[in-house]
């Protein structure tokens, strides 16, 4: 790892370690971080004192986020190695990309902000915030956070995403075969981008004035669907290729529209209920490689980049924090934020017999993480 000080005093591998730690242990703040320097695990761990908390927050914002990002890629090659990611089908494989707002302030800016006018004409306030873009490797049932590009003042979320893929493709050329995105993504230039590269996308088809879904519905219409059963869902599915009705993308697509009927029962009133949706989606998957129910399978999968992604990371790990108010630091903390929940769930799932994952929750290991930093006769192995 490297920063940009000139003559540090202080490592930057003792503050980096320091960063690990805050998030393993889920705290809310470095001064948080900082109020445990009294206890002997840091010595132990870090063969020094923790720094201050400035000295965190001022390390990090000039640490090389190349550096952390070679970690999360080394850290893939590791899993797959060892058969954390073990997968049956590699075509099935996704890598899924969304946008993330990780805070927003109506005072405090940086450099890095983004502005939005909020309320009416009468009452305008400028808002600023951060936002970025984070891919997430979907293996099966495993999730693995594997990078993440800020979106940057006066920029779309479209092209922080392809400067993102670029990226994983340069260094994790066959870690996917294709790319599941919302709706937004559904651009010739990002289709065309990943199809010279060899790869597939998945993108929600959901503007009611594109030429491709007016054509898709009208002859929808006119077919009987596939009905499928996915768990407590009832799916009706059409599923046409050699649609040409997207003149800015050359090749012919694939469309695919799923209507869904779902029986649930509230737990408050104890009262069925049901719920209806209606999915279009746009791929240039063939239907010869992935048939129409691995398909549903592999375009619901978008949905795990925000539950086991970005509501984990928010409610469970303080990913959202503005720890430093600079736009490199906020960078890096939220790298390190992917790390530390990549290294705990490898090990909830590996490590851990099958009677302790059956009996305690992914919480209880995180408290006790959390207790051994404040239990004054904890004993940590020094790091190699």
């Amino acid at each position: 790892m490297r920063d940009g000080r000139r003559r540090p005093r202080i490592s930057t591998a003792a503050v980096v370690r320091g960063g690990l730690v805050l998030f393993l242990a889920r705290l809310a703040s470095l001064n948080a971080l900082e109020q445990t320097r009294s206890q002997p695990l840091w010595r132990q761990w870090l063969g020094a004192a923790l720094p201050s908390a400035d000295t965190v927050g001022r390390v990090f914002s000039q640490l090389n986020p190349d550096d952390l990002r070679r970690v999360l890629y080394r850290l893939y090659r590791a899993a797959r190695r060892k058969k954390v990611l073990d997968p049956r089908r590699p075509e099935r494989v996704a890598l899924i990309l969304d946008g993330h707002e990780s805070h927003a302030s109506y005072r405090r800016h940086c450099s890095g902000c983004r502005r939005r006018r909020i309320g009416s004409l009468e009452r305008e306030r400028i808002q600023y915030y951060h936002s970025n873009v984070t891919a997430s490797l979907r293996v099966g049932p495993t999730n693995l956070l594997l990078d993440a590009e800020p979106i940057r003042p006066g920029e779309g979320e479209v092209g922080a995403a392809q400067r993102l893929v670029a990226r994983v493709l340069k260094h994790l050329p066959r870690a996917f075969e294709v790319v599941v995105v919302d709706g937004l993504y559904a651009q010739a230039p990002f289709f065309r981008m990943l199809r010279q590269a060899g790869k597939h996308v998945i993108a929600v088809l959901k503007d009611p004035q594109r030429n491709l879904l007016q054509d898709a519905e009208g002859l929808f219409a006119a077919l009987e669907p596939q009905h499928l059963q996915r768990g407590r869902t009832r799916c009706a599915v059409w599923d046409q290729e050699g649609f040409t009705s997207w003149p800015e993308f050359p090749d012919p697509v694939r469309v695919v529209c799923s209507r869904e009927t779902t029986r649930v029962t509230r737990q408050a009133e104890k009262t069925p209920e049901v719920i209806e949706s209606c999915w279009y989606w746009v791929t240039t998957l063939p239907a010869s490689a992935v048939p129409t129910e691995a398909f549903l399978e592999l375009a619901h999968q978008r949905w795990s980049i925000e539950n086991q992604g970005f509501n984990e990371l928010a409610n469970h790990w303080h990913a959202n924090h503005v720890f430093r108010h600079e736009p490199d630091a906020i960078l890096a903390f939220w790298l390190m934020a992917l790390l530390a929940c990549n290294l705990f769930h490898i090990f909830v799932r590996r490590n851990l017999k099958t009677p302790c994952k059956s009996r305690l929750s992914c919480l209880h290991w995180a408290r006790l993480m959390t207790s051994d930093l404040y239990d004054c006769h904890a004993s940590w192995p020094r790091p190699p």
